[in-house]
Protein backbone atom coordinates (compact mmCIF):
# COMPACT_ATOMS: atom_id res chain seq x y z
CA UNK A 1 0.00 0.00 0.00
CA UNK A 2 1.69 3.33 -0.88
CA UNK A 3 1.56 5.88 1.75
CA UNK A 4 2.60 9.85 0.64
CA UNK A 5 2.54 12.71 2.86
CA UNK A 6 3.21 15.48 1.31
CA UNK A 7 3.81 19.62 2.53
CA UNK A 8 5.10 21.65 -0.59
CA UNK A 9 2.93 24.85 -2.00
CA UNK A 10 5.77 24.99 -4.84
CA UNK A 11 3.47 24.44 -7.59
CA UNK A 12 6.49 22.68 -10.29
CA UNK A 13 7.00 20.06 -7.21
CA UNK A 14 3.19 19.61 -7.11
CA UNK A 15 3.34 18.60 -10.42
CA UNK A 16 6.15 16.93 -10.65
CA UNK A 17 4.57 14.51 -7.69
CA UNK A 18 1.44 14.41 -9.52
CA UNK A 19 3.58 12.54 -12.26
CA UNK A 20 5.98 10.11 -9.84
CA UNK A 21 2.12 8.99 -8.35
CA UNK A 22 0.89 8.28 -12.07
CA UNK A 23 4.20 6.38 -11.93
CA UNK A 24 4.30 4.59 -8.73
CA UNK A 25 3.10 1.33 -10.11
CA UNK A 26 5.73 1.24 -12.78
CA UNK A 27 8.74 2.36 -10.99
CA UNK A 28 10.16 -0.02 -8.03
CA UNK A 29 10.44 2.55 -5.15
CA UNK A 30 9.96 1.84 -1.16
CA UNK A 31 6.19 0.79 -0.68
CA UNK A 32 6.44 3.27 2.46
CA UNK A 33 7.10 6.85 1.38
CA UNK A 34 7.08 8.96 4.19
CA UNK A 35 8.12 12.86 3.11
CA UNK A 36 7.70 16.15 5.30
CA UNK A 37 11.36 17.28 5.01
CA UNK A 38 11.17 19.88 1.60
CA UNK A 39 14.48 19.31 1.17
CA UNK A 40 13.99 15.81 0.61
CA UNK A 41 11.56 16.48 -1.55
CA UNK A 42 13.86 18.61 -3.64
CA UNK A 43 16.99 16.02 -3.40
CA UNK A 44 14.71 13.32 -4.86
CA UNK A 45 13.16 15.41 -7.30
CA UNK A 46 16.45 16.61 -8.91
CA UNK A 47 17.96 12.32 -8.38
CA UNK A 48 14.52 11.35 -10.31
CA UNK A 49 14.50 14.03 -13.35
CA UNK A 50 18.54 13.17 -13.87
CA UNK A 51 17.19 9.50 -14.57
CA UNK A 52 17.05 8.99 -18.56
CA UNK A 53 14.19 6.86 -17.83
CA UNK A 54 12.20 9.60 -16.07
CA UNK A 55 12.55 11.82 -19.39
CA UNK A 56 10.54 9.39 -21.13
CA UNK A 57 7.11 11.72 -19.57
CA UNK A 58 6.95 14.89 -19.76
CA UNK A 59 5.75 16.83 -16.59
CA UNK A 60 2.35 16.48 -18.26
CA UNK A 61 2.65 12.59 -17.94
CA UNK A 62 3.07 12.58 -21.02
CA UNK A 63 5.75 10.44 -23.37
CA UNK A 64 7.58 12.82 -25.96
CA UNK A 65 5.77 11.19 -28.88
CA UNK A 66 2.71 11.91 -26.96
CA UNK A 67 0.17 13.24 -29.72
CA UNK A 68 1.23 10.23 -31.74
CA UNK A 69 0.53 7.93 -28.90
CA UNK A 70 -2.83 9.40 -28.32
CA UNK A 71 -3.37 9.26 -31.95
CA UNK A 72 -2.20 5.74 -31.82
CA UNK A 73 -4.70 4.96 -29.28
CA UNK A 74 -4.71 1.33 -29.69
CA UNK A 75 -1.27 0.93 -28.72
CA UNK A 76 -2.28 0.49 -25.23
CA UNK A 77 -5.25 -1.63 -25.63
CA UNK A 78 -7.40 -1.94 -28.80
CA UNK A 79 -10.41 -1.80 -26.97
CA UNK A 80 -9.91 0.99 -25.03
CA UNK A 81 -10.72 3.25 -27.93
CA UNK A 82 -13.41 2.52 -29.76
CA UNK A 83 -12.77 5.65 -32.27
CA UNK A 84 -9.94 3.60 -33.46
CA UNK A 85 -11.19 1.70 -36.61
CA UNK A 86 -7.84 -0.01 -37.83
CA UNK A 87 -7.75 -1.44 -34.76
CA UNK A 88 -11.55 -2.65 -34.37
CA UNK A 89 -11.68 -3.76 -38.19
CA UNK A 90 -8.94 -4.92 -39.87
CA UNK A 91 -7.09 -5.78 -36.91
CA UNK A 92 -9.88 -7.96 -35.32
CA UNK A 93 -8.43 -10.04 -32.14
CA UNK A 94 -10.86 -13.00 -32.98
CA UNK A 95 -8.01 -15.42 -34.27
CA UNK A 96 -6.25 -19.04 -33.00
CA UNK A 97 -2.16 -19.76 -32.62
CA UNK A 98 -2.87 -21.78 -35.48
CA UNK A 99 -4.71 -18.75 -37.41
CA UNK A 100 -1.28 -16.76 -37.27
CA UNK A 101 0.29 -19.78 -38.30
CA UNK A 102 -1.13 -19.23 -41.65
CA UNK A 103 -0.52 -15.54 -41.63
CA UNK A 104 2.93 -15.84 -40.52
CA UNK A 105 3.51 -18.39 -43.33
CA UNK A 106 1.97 -16.52 -45.87
CA UNK A 107 4.24 -13.45 -44.80
CA UNK A 108 7.47 -15.36 -44.95
CA UNK A 109 7.02 -18.48 -47.29
CA UNK A 110 6.61 -17.60 -50.47
CA UNK A 111 7.76 -17.62 -54.59
CA UNK A 112 10.84 -16.13 -52.95
CA UNK A 113 11.82 -19.65 -51.75
CA UNK A 114 12.93 -20.66 -55.36
CA UNK A 115 15.72 -18.14 -55.27
CA UNK A 116 17.43 -20.35 -52.46
CA UNK A 117 19.60 -22.47 -55.18
CA UNK A 118 20.86 -18.75 -56.52
CA UNK A 119 21.66 -17.62 -53.00
CA UNK A 120 23.97 -20.94 -52.05
CA UNK A 121 25.21 -20.47 -56.04
CA UNK A 122 27.13 -17.17 -54.41
CA UNK A 123 28.96 -19.38 -51.12
CA UNK A 124 28.86 -22.88 -52.31
CA UNK A 125 28.08 -25.83 -50.50
CA UNK A 126 29.28 -25.58 -47.21
CA UNK A 127 29.29 -21.94 -46.34
CA UNK A 128 25.91 -21.56 -47.97
CA UNK A 129 24.25 -24.40 -45.98
CA UNK A 130 25.85 -23.18 -42.92
CA UNK A 131 24.23 -19.60 -43.94
CA UNK A 132 20.90 -21.19 -44.26
CA UNK A 133 21.04 -22.36 -41.09
CA UNK A 134 22.54 -19.70 -39.02
CA UNK A 135 19.54 -17.51 -40.53
CA UNK A 136 16.56 -20.01 -40.15
CA UNK A 137 17.23 -20.23 -36.18
CA UNK A 138 18.71 -16.52 -35.79
CA UNK A 139 15.44 -15.64 -37.13
CA UNK A 140 13.05 -17.78 -35.32
CA UNK A 141 14.73 -16.61 -32.39
CA UNK A 142 14.61 -13.06 -33.01
CA UNK A 143 10.52 -13.49 -33.87
CA UNK A 144 10.38 -15.34 -29.97
CA UNK A 145 12.05 -12.26 -29.02
CA UNK A 146 9.70 -10.22 -30.46
CA UNK A 147 6.52 -12.10 -29.18
CA UNK A 148 8.38 -12.17 -25.34
CA UNK A 149 8.28 -8.38 -25.61
CA UNK A 150 4.66 -8.32 -26.65
CA UNK A 151 3.39 -10.48 -24.40
CA UNK A 152 5.80 -8.38 -21.88
CA UNK A 153 4.04 -5.33 -22.82
CA UNK A 154 0.82 -6.69 -22.80
CA UNK A 155 0.90 -8.50 -18.73
CA UNK A 156 1.91 -4.48 -18.03
CA UNK A 157 -1.55 -3.03 -19.37
CA UNK A 158 0.39 -1.61 -22.64
CA UNK A 159 -0.88 -3.95 -25.76
CA UNK A 160 0.67 -3.28 -28.76
CA UNK A 161 -1.21 -4.04 -31.97
CA UNK A 162 0.67 -2.53 -34.02
CA UNK A 163 4.62 -2.45 -34.86
CA UNK A 164 5.28 1.74 -35.14
CA UNK A 165 3.71 2.38 -31.25
CA UNK A 166 5.69 -0.79 -30.33
CA UNK A 167 9.29 0.71 -31.00
CA UNK A 168 8.21 4.04 -30.37
CA UNK A 169 6.92 2.91 -27.13
CA UNK A 170 10.16 1.33 -25.56
CA UNK A 171 12.69 3.26 -27.16
CA UNK A 172 10.74 6.86 -26.41
CA UNK A 173 11.37 8.88 -29.46
CA UNK A 174 9.47 10.27 -32.26
CA UNK A 175 11.53 9.41 -34.61
CA UNK A 176 11.63 6.03 -34.02
CA UNK A 177 7.65 6.04 -34.71
CA UNK A 178 7.88 7.15 -38.04
CA UNK A 179 11.27 5.34 -39.22
CA UNK A 180 9.35 1.92 -38.36
CA UNK A 181 6.19 3.46 -40.51
CA UNK A 182 8.69 4.36 -43.35
CA UNK A 183 10.35 1.22 -43.56
CA UNK A 184 7.32 -0.63 -43.09
CA UNK A 185 5.60 0.73 -45.40
CA UNK A 186 7.87 0.85 -48.13
CA UNK A 187 8.54 -3.13 -47.46
CA UNK A 188 4.88 -3.40 -47.58
CA UNK A 189 3.56 -1.50 -50.93
CA UNK A 190 7.35 -3.25 -52.76
CA UNK A 191 6.15 -6.81 -51.59
CA UNK A 192 2.22 -5.94 -52.98
CA UNK A 193 3.90 -4.65 -55.99
CA UNK A 194 6.33 -7.14 -56.34
CA UNK A 195 3.53 -9.82 -56.11
CA UNK A 196 1.42 -7.71 -58.49
CA UNK A 197 4.65 -8.05 -60.96
CA UNK A 198 5.23 -11.87 -60.57
CA UNK A 199 1.93 -13.04 -60.44
CA UNK A 200 1.42 -11.25 -64.08
CA UNK A 201 4.85 -12.57 -65.16
CA UNK A 202 3.44 -16.44 -64.32
CA UNK A 203 0.27 -15.30 -66.53
CA UNK A 204 2.23 -14.51 -69.05
CA UNK A 205 4.50 -17.61 -68.88
CA UNK A 206 1.26 -19.80 -69.62
CA UNK A 207 -0.54 -17.50 -72.31
CA UNK A 208 2.70 -17.89 -74.03
CA UNK A 209 3.26 -21.78 -73.50
CA UNK A 210 -0.08 -22.27 -75.43
CA UNK A 211 -0.20 -18.79 -77.80
CA UNK A 212 3.60 -18.15 -78.74
CA UNK A 213 2.47 -15.46 -80.85
CA UNK A 214 -0.20 -13.99 -79.16
CA UNK A 215 -1.51 -10.28 -79.08
CA UNK A 216 -1.54 -10.04 -75.02
CA UNK A 217 1.65 -8.11 -73.16
CA UNK A 218 2.77 -7.92 -69.61
CA UNK A 219 0.49 -5.39 -68.48
CA UNK A 220 -2.13 -6.95 -69.40
CA UNK A 221 -1.80 -9.75 -67.43
CA UNK A 222 -0.79 -7.23 -64.54
CA UNK A 223 -4.15 -5.57 -65.00
CA UNK A 224 -5.69 -9.22 -64.80
CA UNK A 225 -4.33 -9.56 -61.42
CA UNK A 226 -5.12 -6.17 -59.85
CA UNK A 227 -8.74 -6.63 -60.82
CA UNK A 228 -8.83 -9.82 -58.84
CA UNK A 229 -6.58 -8.36 -56.47
CA UNK A 230 -9.22 -5.08 -55.95
CA UNK A 231 -11.86 -7.45 -55.70
CA UNK A 232 -10.34 -10.12 -52.59
CA UNK A 233 -9.51 -6.96 -50.91
CA UNK A 234 -12.64 -5.64 -50.11
CA UNK A 235 -12.92 -8.80 -47.31
CA UNK A 236 -12.18 -6.49 -44.27
CA UNK A 237 -10.02 -7.67 -41.87
CA UNK A 238 -6.71 -9.64 -41.49
CA UNK A 239 -8.75 -12.45 -39.69
CA UNK A 240 -10.83 -13.14 -42.83
CA UNK A 241 -7.45 -14.23 -44.80
CA UNK A 242 -7.60 -16.95 -42.27
CA UNK A 243 -9.04 -19.35 -45.06
CA UNK A 244 -7.02 -17.85 -47.95
CA UNK A 245 -3.59 -18.21 -46.22
CA UNK A 246 -4.40 -21.82 -45.20
CA UNK A 247 -4.87 -22.59 -48.92
CA UNK A 248 -1.42 -20.60 -48.89
CA UNK A 249 0.65 -22.73 -46.69
CA UNK A 250 -0.85 -25.61 -49.26
CA UNK A 251 0.21 -23.77 -51.88
CA UNK A 252 3.67 -23.20 -50.63
CA UNK A 253 4.52 -27.32 -50.01
CA UNK A 254 2.77 -27.89 -53.37
CA UNK A 255 4.86 -25.81 -55.87
CA UNK A 256 7.95 -26.52 -53.71
CA UNK A 257 7.11 -30.43 -53.96
CA UNK A 258 6.87 -29.97 -58.14
CA UNK A 259 10.36 -28.02 -58.24
CA UNK A 260 12.14 -30.83 -55.88
CA UNK A 261 10.87 -33.44 -58.39
CA UNK A 262 11.93 -31.47 -61.28
CA UNK A 263 15.30 -30.26 -60.26
CA UNK A 264 16.01 -33.93 -59.06
CA UNK A 265 14.39 -35.33 -62.33
CA UNK A 266 16.70 -32.59 -64.31
CA UNK A 267 19.84 -33.34 -62.67
CA UNK A 268 19.35 -37.26 -63.47
CA UNK A 269 18.92 -36.80 -66.93
CA UNK A 270 21.26 -38.46 -69.11
CA UNK A 271 21.85 -34.81 -70.91
CA UNK A 272 21.59 -33.03 -68.08
CA UNK A 273 23.66 -29.59 -67.59
CA UNK A 274 26.87 -29.94 -66.14
CA UNK A 275 27.27 -29.64 -62.34
CA UNK A 276 29.62 -27.29 -61.57
CA UNK A 277 29.67 -25.93 -58.02
CA UNK A 278 32.99 -23.59 -58.19
CA UNK A 279 33.31 -20.42 -57.19
CA UNK A 280 34.29 -17.01 -58.10
CA UNK A 281 38.44 -16.99 -58.94
CA UNK A 282 38.48 -13.63 -57.49
CA UNK A 283 38.36 -13.07 -54.03
CA UNK A 284 36.67 -9.67 -54.26
CA UNK A 285 33.70 -11.09 -56.02
CA UNK A 286 33.91 -14.48 -53.60
CA UNK A 287 33.00 -12.12 -50.55
CA UNK A 288 30.95 -9.73 -52.63
CA UNK A 289 28.67 -12.29 -54.01
CA UNK A 290 28.55 -13.80 -50.32
CA UNK A 291 27.46 -11.11 -48.64
CA UNK A 292 24.67 -10.69 -51.52
CA UNK A 293 23.58 -13.92 -50.98
CA UNK A 294 23.46 -13.57 -46.94
CA UNK A 295 21.34 -10.36 -47.98
CA UNK A 296 19.18 -12.51 -50.30
CA UNK A 297 18.84 -15.20 -46.95
CA UNK A 298 17.55 -12.37 -45.24
CA UNK A 299 14.98 -10.60 -47.56
CA UNK A 300 13.41 -14.62 -47.77
CA UNK A 301 13.22 -15.44 -44.07
CA UNK A 302 11.50 -11.28 -43.86
CA UNK A 303 8.39 -10.12 -42.59
CA UNK A 304 7.88 -7.05 -41.31
CA UNK A 305 4.61 -7.25 -39.83
CA UNK A 306 4.62 -9.97 -36.75
CA UNK A 307 2.88 -7.59 -34.27
CA UNK A 308 -0.20 -6.82 -36.74
CA UNK A 309 -0.04 -10.58 -37.16
CA UNK A 310 0.32 -11.15 -33.11
CA UNK A 311 -2.72 -8.29 -32.73
CA UNK A 312 -5.17 -10.89 -34.61
CA UNK A 313 -5.27 -13.84 -31.63
CA UNK A 314 -7.95 -13.56 -28.99
CA UNK A 315 -6.37 -12.21 -26.07
CA UNK A 316 -4.65 -12.95 -23.93
CA UNK A 317 -2.18 -14.10 -26.43
CA UNK A 318 0.85 -15.03 -24.12
CA UNK A 319 2.21 -17.93 -25.60
CA UNK A 320 -0.25 -18.78 -28.76
CA UNK A 321 2.60 -16.98 -30.82
CA UNK A 322 4.95 -19.96 -29.87
CA UNK A 323 3.18 -22.34 -31.10
CA UNK A 324 2.28 -20.45 -34.81
CA UNK A 325 6.37 -20.09 -35.36
CA UNK A 326 6.62 -23.40 -34.32
CA UNK A 327 3.93 -24.18 -37.40
CA UNK A 328 5.48 -21.37 -39.25
CA UNK A 329 8.88 -22.84 -39.14
CA UNK A 330 8.18 -26.45 -39.60
CA UNK A 331 6.82 -25.38 -43.50
CA UNK A 332 9.88 -23.41 -43.15
CA UNK A 333 12.40 -26.41 -43.12
CA UNK A 334 10.72 -28.87 -45.32
CA UNK A 335 10.43 -25.86 -48.32
CA UNK A 336 13.54 -24.25 -47.73
CA UNK A 337 16.25 -26.88 -47.53
CA UNK A 338 14.56 -29.19 -50.08
CA UNK A 339 14.30 -25.78 -52.68
CA UNK A 340 17.79 -25.06 -51.82
CA UNK A 341 19.33 -28.42 -52.11
CA UNK A 342 18.00 -29.57 -55.23
CA UNK A 343 18.32 -26.38 -57.40
CA UNK A 344 21.87 -26.16 -56.45
CA UNK A 345 22.55 -29.97 -56.53
CA UNK A 346 20.61 -30.21 -59.92
CA UNK A 347 22.03 -27.04 -61.71
CA UNK A 348 24.89 -25.32 -59.51
CA UNK A 349 26.55 -21.98 -60.92
CA UNK A 350 24.48 -21.94 -63.88
CA UNK A 351 21.43 -22.16 -61.48
CA UNK A 352 19.18 -18.94 -62.43
CA UNK A 353 17.50 -16.53 -60.11
CA UNK A 354 14.17 -18.47 -60.10
CA UNK A 355 15.01 -22.13 -60.53
CA UNK A 356 11.65 -22.75 -62.58
CA UNK A 357 14.18 -20.66 -65.10
CA UNK A 358 16.30 -23.59 -65.34
CA UNK A 359 13.58 -25.64 -65.22
CA UNK A 360 12.45 -24.13 -68.71
CA UNK A 361 15.62 -22.61 -70.93
CA UNK A 362 14.72 -20.38 -73.45
CA UNK A 363 16.96 -22.39 -75.69
CA UNK A 364 15.95 -26.39 -75.47
CA UNK A 365 13.44 -28.58 -74.47
CA UNK A 366 11.95 -27.97 -70.70
CA UNK A 367 13.65 -30.55 -68.13
CA UNK A 368 10.50 -30.90 -66.20
CA UNK A 369 7.56 -32.25 -67.54
CA UNK A 370 5.04 -29.76 -69.05
CA UNK A 371 2.69 -30.83 -66.67
CA UNK A 372 4.84 -30.43 -63.62
CA UNK A 373 5.90 -26.93 -64.82
CA UNK A 374 2.52 -25.71 -65.25
CA UNK A 375 1.55 -26.72 -62.12
CA UNK A 376 3.67 -25.29 -60.15
CA UNK A 377 3.44 -21.88 -62.01
CA UNK A 378 -0.09 -21.97 -61.33
CA UNK A 379 0.10 -22.95 -57.26
CA UNK A 380 2.85 -20.12 -57.37
CA UNK A 381 -0.05 -17.44 -59.01
CA UNK A 382 -2.27 -18.20 -56.38
CA UNK A 383 -0.44 -18.01 -53.53
CA UNK A 384 1.04 -14.59 -54.68
CA UNK A 385 -2.98 -13.27 -54.79
CA UNK A 386 -2.57 -14.36 -50.73
CA UNK A 387 0.79 -12.48 -50.46
CA UNK A 388 -0.22 -9.20 -52.06
CA UNK A 389 -2.86 -9.51 -49.10
CA UNK A 390 -1.23 -10.13 -46.63
CA UNK A 391 1.24 -7.13 -47.09
CA UNK A 392 -1.66 -4.82 -47.87
CA UNK A 393 -3.14 -5.02 -44.32
CA UNK A 394 -1.12 -3.08 -42.39
CA UNK A 395 -2.11 -0.29 -45.64
CA UNK A 396 -5.71 -0.90 -45.25
CA UNK A 397 -5.02 -0.81 -41.61
CA UNK A 398 -3.84 3.37 -41.47
CA UNK A 399 -6.56 3.82 -44.24
CA UNK A 400 -9.70 2.38 -41.77
CA UNK A 401 -8.12 4.16 -39.39
CA UNK A 402 -8.50 7.54 -40.06
CA UNK A 403 -11.53 7.13 -43.06
CA UNK A 404 -14.03 4.63 -40.95
CA UNK A 405 -16.38 4.68 -38.18
CA UNK A 406 -15.98 2.32 -35.59
CA UNK A 407 -19.59 3.37 -33.92
CA UNK A 408 -20.95 2.30 -37.16
CA UNK A 409 -20.82 -0.99 -38.67
CA UNK A 410 -17.88 -2.32 -40.67
CA UNK A 411 -20.27 -2.61 -43.72
CA UNK A 412 -22.68 0.31 -43.35
CA UNK A 413 -22.26 2.48 -45.69
CA UNK A 414 -20.62 5.11 -44.26
CA UNK A 415 -17.54 2.45 -43.45
CA UNK A 416 -18.18 0.13 -46.82
CA UNK A 417 -18.19 2.91 -49.55
CA UNK A 418 -14.24 4.49 -48.22
CA UNK A 419 -13.00 1.10 -47.29
CA UNK A 420 -14.16 0.22 -51.08
CA UNK A 421 -12.62 3.83 -53.38
CA UNK A 422 -9.21 3.61 -50.83
CA UNK A 423 -8.79 0.19 -51.15
CA UNK A 424 -8.96 0.20 -55.18
CA UNK A 425 -6.76 3.13 -55.28
CA UNK A 426 -4.21 1.28 -53.36
CA UNK A 427 -4.34 -1.40 -55.49
CA UNK A 428 -4.53 0.25 -58.78
CA UNK A 429 -1.66 2.33 -57.30
CA UNK A 430 0.35 -0.82 -56.99
CA UNK A 431 -0.88 -2.37 -60.42
CA UNK A 432 0.24 0.67 -61.80
CA UNK A 433 4.10 0.48 -60.47
CA UNK A 434 4.40 -3.45 -61.66
CA UNK A 435 3.61 -2.33 -64.95
CA UNK A 436 5.60 0.34 -64.87
CA UNK A 437 9.04 -1.08 -63.38
CA UNK A 438 9.15 -4.32 -64.52
CA UNK A 439 12.73 -4.43 -63.02
CA UNK A 440 11.34 -4.02 -59.31
CA UNK A 441 12.66 -6.96 -58.47
CA UNK A 442 16.36 -5.17 -58.75
CA UNK A 443 14.74 -2.22 -56.56
CA UNK A 444 13.06 -4.22 -54.31
CA UNK A 445 16.25 -5.98 -53.26
CA UNK A 446 17.62 -2.46 -52.15
CA UNK A 447 14.82 -2.40 -50.50
CA UNK A 448 15.15 -5.46 -48.64
CA UNK A 449 18.34 -5.32 -47.47
CA UNK A 450 17.43 -1.60 -46.14
CA UNK A 451 13.81 -2.61 -44.68
CA UNK A 452 13.96 -6.29 -43.76
CA UNK A 453 17.17 -6.03 -41.77
CA UNK A 454 16.59 -3.79 -39.41
CA UNK A 455 12.74 -4.56 -38.85
CA UNK A 456 13.86 -8.32 -38.34
CA UNK A 457 17.38 -8.26 -37.30
CA UNK A 458 17.86 -5.85 -35.45
CA UNK A 459 14.78 -3.99 -33.83
CA UNK A 460 13.52 -7.03 -32.03
CA UNK A 461 16.46 -7.63 -30.42
CA UNK A 462 16.99 -3.87 -29.41
CA UNK A 463 13.41 -3.72 -28.09
CA UNK A 464 14.20 -6.96 -26.11
CA UNK A 465 17.72 -5.51 -24.37
CA UNK A 466 15.50 -1.96 -23.92
CA UNK A 467 11.98 -3.62 -22.60
CA UNK A 468 12.74 -7.08 -20.79
CA UNK A 469 16.43 -5.64 -19.70
CA UNK A 470 18.93 -8.36 -19.65
CA UNK A 471 21.34 -8.10 -17.06
CA UNK A 472 24.50 -7.54 -19.12
CA UNK A 473 26.26 -10.36 -17.17
CA UNK A 474 23.56 -12.56 -18.62
CA UNK A 475 24.47 -14.32 -22.33
CA UNK A 476 21.46 -13.37 -23.47
CA UNK A 477 22.59 -9.09 -23.70
CA UNK A 478 26.13 -10.21 -25.66
CA UNK A 479 23.83 -12.34 -28.17
CA UNK A 480 21.56 -9.99 -29.04
CA UNK A 481 24.38 -7.34 -29.85
CA UNK A 482 26.59 -9.53 -31.26
CA UNK A 483 23.64 -10.33 -33.76
CA UNK A 484 22.76 -6.68 -34.44
CA UNK A 485 26.46 -5.87 -34.96
CA UNK A 486 26.59 -8.65 -37.30
CA UNK A 487 23.33 -8.10 -39.59
CA UNK A 488 23.96 -3.97 -39.58
CA UNK A 489 27.40 -5.28 -41.72
CA UNK A 490 25.45 -7.49 -43.42
CA UNK A 491 22.83 -5.17 -44.06
CA UNK A 492 25.23 -2.12 -45.59
CA UNK A 493 27.14 -4.42 -48.14
CA UNK A 494 24.21 -6.28 -49.06
CA UNK A 495 22.77 -2.86 -50.07
CA UNK A 496 25.80 -2.11 -51.79
CA UNK A 497 25.88 -5.35 -53.25
CA UNK A 498 22.07 -4.35 -54.20
CA UNK A 499 23.01 -1.52 -55.67
CA UNK A 500 25.73 -2.40 -57.59
CA UNK A 501 23.57 -5.17 -59.41
CA UNK A 502 20.93 -2.15 -60.31
CA UNK A 503 23.56 -0.37 -61.69
CA UNK A 504 24.95 -3.24 -64.09
CA UNK A 505 20.77 -3.96 -65.53
CA UNK A 506 20.46 -0.48 -65.73
CA UNK A 507 20.55 -0.72 -69.81
CA UNK A 508 18.34 -3.14 -69.82
CA UNK A 509 15.68 -1.12 -68.02
CA UNK A 510 12.67 -0.01 -69.83
CA UNK A 511 9.05 1.66 -68.90
CA UNK A 512 5.99 -0.79 -69.49
CA UNK A 513 8.53 -3.78 -70.80
CA UNK A 514 6.98 -6.78 -71.86
CA UNK A 515 9.63 -8.71 -69.66
CA UNK A 516 10.69 -8.61 -66.21
CA UNK A 517 13.96 -8.42 -65.09
CA UNK A 518 15.77 -10.72 -62.77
Amino acid sequence: MWVLSVRCTTPSLQKFWRVLLNRLPHEPIPSLLILRNFSILQLIHTSLTLNPKFYQTDMNGKPPYASLHEKESGACNAKSDPADAGATFVLQSKGTWYHAGFHLTTAIVGPTVLTLPYALRGMGWALGLTSLTIVFFVTYYNYALMSKVLDHCESHGRRHIRFRELAADILGSGWMFYFVVTVQATINTGVSIGSILLAGDCLQIMYSELYPDGPLKLYHFIIIVTVVLILLSQLPSFHSLRHINLASLLLCLGYTLLVVVGCFRAGALKDAPRKDYSLSSSKYDRALNAFSSIAILASVFGNGILPEIQATLAPPAAGKMTKALRLCYIVIFFTFYSAAISGYWAFGSQVSSNVLESLMPDSGPSLAPTWLLGLAVVFVLLQLLAIGLVYSQVAYEIMEKNSADSTQGMFSKRNLIPRIILRTLYMIFCGFMAAMLPFFGDIVAVVGAIGFIPLDFILPLLLYNMEIRPSRGKPIYWVNLSIMVIFTIVGIIGAVSSVRKLVIDANQFKLFSNNVID
